[in-house]
């Protein structure tokens, strides 16, 4: 289905490429190691030493591929919060020489042990869930090591085992950095009954403090067997059972997951969603990830206003990227879900005439009293469920001197995922992206638990073309639900706005809640509050962090851009 999306999008494309008077800017910057000349690769992501393992790779003459999954391990070590092979991810790679775009899908699996009821309590009423996050029974099977061999074998240069090198150095030794340590802080308190976490991450009775120093020789041992004999060495074998015995026999919410569900574990190869706008075509993940189709949905019901020309100063062009996300994000929350569990109206979400009606409920100078989900072509009938998937995650970008491409977010969901730990690193809680509701007004749940299925993401590695079907842009973010919107800002900020990929990622983040459009505290969008709340909608500011992390091609190379709220960098080969 997404094949023919893409067959009959990329027939408008020539048509739309000429309809549009944006233009792609010639970003140039003299930035110390953020910029790459052509030949030459780049690397980004939200850690300084992961992006340096990327860096490493790319020099010794590895593929946007091998740097990507370099930066995929290193951030197992460094980031242990956020993601790592103890979780899974989505994958967007654009090959050069062919100059086809694939992607993977590495997302966890339910166990087959996984029932409809696993969050709901005695009484059918889902858990809450700080109950539902900690513990065995939240733990999918984990993807990212499968991802990293289907990727090395379709797109690597360098031996498999030289991917390993630079997270291995970090397991042997590395500081806590002012992230690290304010999320141990934050988690102490939880961790009275995980005592493998306290081990590891607490010295003197308290929590590591930044400047601290953290050695892993579990994770570091791991990752020498895993180089050594392959990717089977992570699911079979003693270091399999070290993950089984961690979800089933730890005192927090003990689950049944089976060597059988380690050894069955695929990833998939699925098609890009890919669709035009203004003179580009923007690519991203199809489901289980909600990232595509909800962030083309949001620029689908933009592109009728002139952005470019109302530019990043005017509150008008804010008002209407809020009013298109609470519409986009009704139909993301009733109709998307696992498509080889339900049907998820792919087509129909990103067809141009009912995108086209969507857009028709906006108007530019007020805003809605409410925003429904739509009825799109080939969609069944469906009720509205939340889910609870929670900020956290990574992203990370690089590009060889050969041009090609790599965009992948990676997670272990919330902040030190499960809080298990099985041979060094933490076991995610990806689970909880499950609804916890397995019906509501009567009828299935789209994104209700069941065995073998993947839960839903907000995940959005995201690759844009320019009319000659060249690459120009790749990002992705973390953020749980927000990742969609952080995206989406900095496509705008890049696309409409003619900004580079670093000041398009450092504009203000958006959001809503509670019947309330949420601005970024402490942004400079926060002091047009009142002018945005004269639409209509109330506005509040809030905590809205966000991990962005890209690559641009500028004249003659590429600029890499990251987040200026994470201490992530890019740096060039």
């Amino acid at each position: 289905m997404t094949r023919l999306l893409n067959i009959l999008f990329a027939a408008t494309l020539a048509l739309s490429s000429t309809a549009c008077q944006a233009t792609m800017p010639s970003a140039e910057t003299e930035s110390a190691g953020n910029w790459a000349p052509e030949g030459k690769g780049i690397a980004s992501s939200a850690d300084p030493r992961a992006t340096a393992a990327g860096q490493e790779i790319l020099r010794k003459g590895g593929s946007a591929a091998d740097a990507a999954m370099a930066m995929m391990l290193a951030l197992t070590v460094v980031e242990p919060q956020s993601s790592g092979i103890g979780g899974g991810g989505f994958l967007l790679y654009h090959e050069a020489e062919s100059g086809t775009l694939s992607t993977i899908d590495g997302r966890e699996t339910a166990p087959m042990s996984a029932s409809e009821t696993l969050f709901v309590d005695g009484e059918g009423k889902p858990l809450p869930f700080r109950e539902a996050f900690q513990g065995g029974h939240s733990v999918g099977v984990p993807g990212n090591i499968r991802l990293m061999a289907m990727t090395h074998d379709k797109w690597g240069k360098l031996p498999w085992a030289d991917l390993f090198a630079p997270a291995i150095r970090l397991a042997e030794g590395y500081e806590v950095n002012d992230v690290l340590a304010e999320r141990l802080a934050r988690l102490a308190p939880l961790w009275e009954r995980f005592p493998d976490a306290r081990a590891l991450y607490w010295q003197d009775g308290a929590p590591k403090r930044a400047g601290d120093r953290i050695v892993n020789p579990d994770l570091a041992a791991l990752l020498r067997t895993v180089a050594a004999e392959g990717p089977d060495a992570f699911y079979i074998g003693t270091a399999g059972q070290a993950i089984v015995d961690a979800v089933n026999t730890t005192s927090v919410n003990p689950a049944n997951m089976t060597m059988a569900d380690l050894a069955a574990y695929r990833v998939r190869e699925r098609d890009p969603v890919c669709v035009p706008y203004r003179q580009y075509r923007i690519c991203g993940m199809g489901p289980p990830s909600s990232g595509a189709t909800t962030v083309l949905q949001i620029l689908g019901m933009l592109e009728r206003f002139d952005m470019g020309a109302m530019g990043k100063d005017d509150v008008r062009s804010w008002h209407l990227i809020g009013e298109a996300m609470q519409l986009a994000y009704a139909d993301r929350q009733k109709y998307l879900g696992d498509n080889d569990f339900v049907h998820v109206p792919v087509q129909g979400l990103l067809d141009r005439s009912y995108v086209a009606s969507r857009s028709a409920l906006i108007s530019i100078d007020r805003a809605r009293p409410d925003y429904p989900a739509g009825s799109p072509p080939d969609a069944a009938p469906r009720t509205m469920a939340p889910s609870s998937e929670v900020p956290g995650t990574t992203h990370f970008v690089a590009v060889d001197g050969a041009g090609n491409v790599a965009s992948m977010t990676s997670t272990i969901e919330g902040p030190f995922g499960s809080q298990l730990i099985a041979n060094g690193f933490f076991l995610n809680n990806e689970l909880t992206d499950f609804t916890f509701a397995p019906e509501q007004d009567g009828m299935p749940v789209a994104n209700r638990v069941q065995p073998g299925k993947r839960p839903l993401s907000s995940m959005s590695p995201t690759i844009v073309y320019d009319a000659k079907g060249r690459p120009v842009l790749a990002i992705g973010s973390a953020g749980g639900k927000r990742i969609i919107m952080h995206v989406t800002k900095a496509l705008i900020g890049v696309l409409d706005f003619g900004l580079s990929v670093e000041e398009a990622i450092a504009l203000p983040n958006i959001y809503f809640g509670g019947g309330q459009l949420l601005v970024e505290q402490g942004s400079w969008l926060e002091t047009r509050q009142a002018e945005l709340a004269a639409f209509g909608q109330p506005v509040a500011t809030a905590d809205l962090p966000s991990k962005l992390n890209g690559a641009q091609a500028v004249k003659q190379g590429w600029l890499g851009g990251a987040d200026p709220r994470s201490p992530g960098v890019a740096l060039a080969e």
